[in-house]
């Protein structure tokens, strides 16, 4: 069976960062390859993958260097949502395919309840569902006392949800055929083509099995959800420092701290975990990295500067700067002095301007979100 990862998608919300999501690196690995990883627990090594002209090779790339796999590329040349990403990539489909949304961050496990499920029970489809215990912005589902799918309602109104069950896109269907003619015939106004051909199947009489699934889920929608991301990777791992890192006698390294090959810790620098620190960084004198963060390659961080709570992407300089819940993509640069204030003075939680939309993030530290290069 093929796992289709749907890649051709432009995340708006993801203003200022610029990177595709899956591209995105933590620990020194894209989330493209976590993602392949978790498929290869479940059993899987075939993969399509649907991307766009903007992500194409730099995917191909990643794919192509992954031993023991077998991967095969299609173009959506516009992001016109799942239903033209699974006719676009039609001719590379098998009878039977798990349909994959990769910037979703979830365990294997969802892998392994779809294909037990489909081995228990008889259906046309079966899909991820996931308790939520607070408002989420995507698909809720509706679903019968045997936890088979009446309906999907999608992005309803904050208090207008007709269930606590979110639809995570880990979806495996039993014959591409029949829903890429149910796709083909289905119409909407909004971005929900394929959920309503979905929807029109059950109303046919197909029947479309929820799937139970409460390990860890996080979908990455906007820039500070990655902060959530840094912690699960750096949770799940194992404090280790590299032989080939030079840390100074009088530097403190303490808690879960991965230090990878060639770091220079200098003196009176403190690491206090989880936190991680990418090949060849420079932790300078005086230097704080504390409570979940991510430092990434080939970065300074110079004399008495704090980072707290943040993701640093690779190349990123400082010196003598405060960096508290702060996403900072690649190869940015602050002068000496600069402070990324965090904190609300009345403490609330605090709200950003999202393409034209104000978010509440419902986080009461957030610090700022800077984009590639800038200085």
């Amino acid at each position: 069976m093929k796992v289709l990862f749907l890649c051709g998608g432009v995340g708006k919300r993801m203003f200022p960062l610029r990177e595709d999501k899956l591209l995105t690196k933590f620990m020194g690995k894209s989330l493209l390859e976590y993602q392949v990883e978790k498929a290869r627990e479940a059993g899987f090594n075939e993969f399509v993958v649907i991307a766009n002209p903007m992500n194409i090779e730099k995917i191909q790339d990643i794919m192509e260097n992954i031993p023991g796999i077998r991967t095969e590329f299609a173009l959506q040349e516009q992001p016109l949502g799942i239903a033209d990403a699974l006719q676009k990539a039609s001719r590379l489909l098998s009878e039977e395919v798990i349909v994959v949304n990769p910037n979703d961050v979830f365990e294997s496990q969802a892998y392994v309840g779809l294909m037990k499920e489909s081995q228990r029970k008889s259906a046309a489809s079966y899909m991820i569902g996931y308790q939520v215990r607070e408002y989420f912005p995507g698909g809720y589902l509706v679903v019968d006392e045997e936890n088979r799918l009446k309906r999907i309602v999608e992005k309803p109104p904050k208090g207008e949800e007709p269930s606590n069950l979110v639809n995570i896109l880990v979806h495996l269907h039993t014959d591409v055929d029949k829903l890429l003619r149910y796709v083909a015939v289905a119409r909407s106004s909004r971005d929900d083509i394929y959920e309503c051909a979905l929807d029109n199947m059950v109303k046919d009489g197909y029947k479309i099995e929820v799937v139970p699934y409460s390990e860890f889920w996080s979908a990455i929608k906007y820039p500070w959800h990655i902060l959530r991301i840094v912690r699960y990777f750096l949770d799940r791992s194992e404090p280790r420092v590299s032989s080939a890192a030079r840390i100074s006698a009088r530097a403190t390294i303490e808690g879960k701290v991965i230090i990878e090959d060639n770091v220079r810790v200098l003196e009176n620098a403190v690491i206090r975990g989880p936190a991680y620190i990418g090949a060849n960084s420079i932790i300078g004198n005086n230097v704080l990295v504390r409570d979940y963060s991510h430092i990434g390659a080939d970065c300074v961080v110079g004399y008495s500067t704090e980072v707290k709570g943040s993701y640093v992407g690779d190349r990123c300089w400082f010196h003598s700067n405060y960096i508290g819940d702060s996403i900072i993509a690649d190869g940015c640069s602050f002068g000496a002095g600069t402070v990324l204030a965090n904190f609300r003075f009345d403490e609330g939680s605090i709200s950003v301007r999202v393409d034209g939309e104000v978010v509440d993030t419902g986080l009461d530290k957030l610090g700022a979100m800077i984009g590639e290069n800038s200085k």
